[in-house]
This record gives structure tokens, sequence and C-alpha cells, in this order.
């Protein structure tokens, strides 16, 4: 059974700040159809105003549930972390434990995720691939900048994760990937 990781949840203000976000099209779309009808001559223009206002409620209902899907699990030596829309899997045996460290984004930034190449980003919630500032690449679920697990890989990517207790996921992984004393060489 894995051992599941709990996430660090994201800031109120992300959700808020979704929410704004997707009321601009329904307001920009109300205000477009509402300026030319007027009258029963326009009611063909009422399929596109149904279809407009669809298509940003599937966009809101879409994002978010992904604001809310978030998991970190460790099941015997493969790390999944859930994040979004986003899956990510990697053997423990392809993390560099020796360099893996909780660290503030603050001060490490050349950590700091700053391009989106395939993921989810507002305010307070980062979730997908980023390319970070040291030009590498970065698989990223984050909630906080403080006490962030990075994990980098024998490949050169990394993971980045906002966790509840970040040292929690590090010992786990690291009596994974630790040799066994009773094994012979």
């Amino acid at each position: 059974m894995p051992q599941a990781f709990p996430v660090t949840p994201p800031p109120s203000h992300a959700a808020w700040l979704l929410g704004g976000l997707l009321a601009i099209p329904v307001v920009v779309i109300a205000i477009a159809f509402g300026s030319t009808w007027s009258g029963p001559e326009h009611a063909a223009d009422m399929p596109g105003l149904g279809f407009g206002l669809l298509t940003v409620a599937s966009v809101a209902t879409f994002t978010f549930w992904g604001l809310g899907r978030r998991a970190v699990e460790l099941d015997a030596r493969q790390l999944r972390v859930k994040a979004a829309m986003f899956n990510h899997r990697v053997d423990a045996s392809e993390l560099d434990m020796a360099r893996a460290r909780i660290v503030d984004l603050d001060e490490r930034t050349e950590l700091k995720p700053i391009l989106k190449a395939f993921g989810m980003a507002l305010p307070g919630f980062q979730a997908g691939w980023f390319l970070l500032r040291d030009r590498s690449r970065a698989f990223c679920l984050l909630t906080t900048r403080r006490r962030v697990l990075w994990l980098p890989t024998r490949t050169g990517k990394s993971l980045m994760l906002s966790l509840e207790r970040p040292d929690a996921l590090l010992d786990a992984l690291r009596q994974v990937t630790q040799p066994s004393a009773g094994r012979r060489a």
C-alpha cells in the first residue's frame, strides 16, 4: 500500500484569484452580446452566447478541479506525484539523494521556476513542468516557497514539492534507496 505525504494546501487567495480571472470572460461575453441584442431579431445570437458561457464554465470547473488535485505517494520504490491535471512517476533509484534538500526558494533563487513548459501556474500554485532559473527542468507541485523538497535526478531534471512534512518524505526516500545492511556484494 502506498505511503501518502500530505501536500501543503495552496493559499486561499489562489482560488479567489482564479475565480476573479474566470469571471472576466463571462463579463466580456455578457457585454458583447448585451450590446448587440436589441430584441427578437437577434435570437440567432443566443447559441453563441450559450456556447461562450458553457466554454467558460467548463474551463472553470476543470481548473478548480486541478487546483484541488494534489497528491504525493511512495509505493515500494516508486514516487508518484499528482499535480492538477499532470502526473509524474520516478523510480527512487533515479533520485540523487546525496544532493536532495529541503530549500527555501527565496534563498535558493537558482531553483525558482521561471518559465512554464507544460503546466498550470497561479500565484501560490504551480503544477507541471517548469524551467528553473538555473536552466534545468523540474516537475513542480508548489504551493509555498518555504520548505520545498528539492529532489534532483541523475538525468539533470528534478522534482520540487511543497509538503506539510517534507522531512518525512526525504527520510522515507533515503530508507528506500540505501543499500540493505544484510546484502552481500
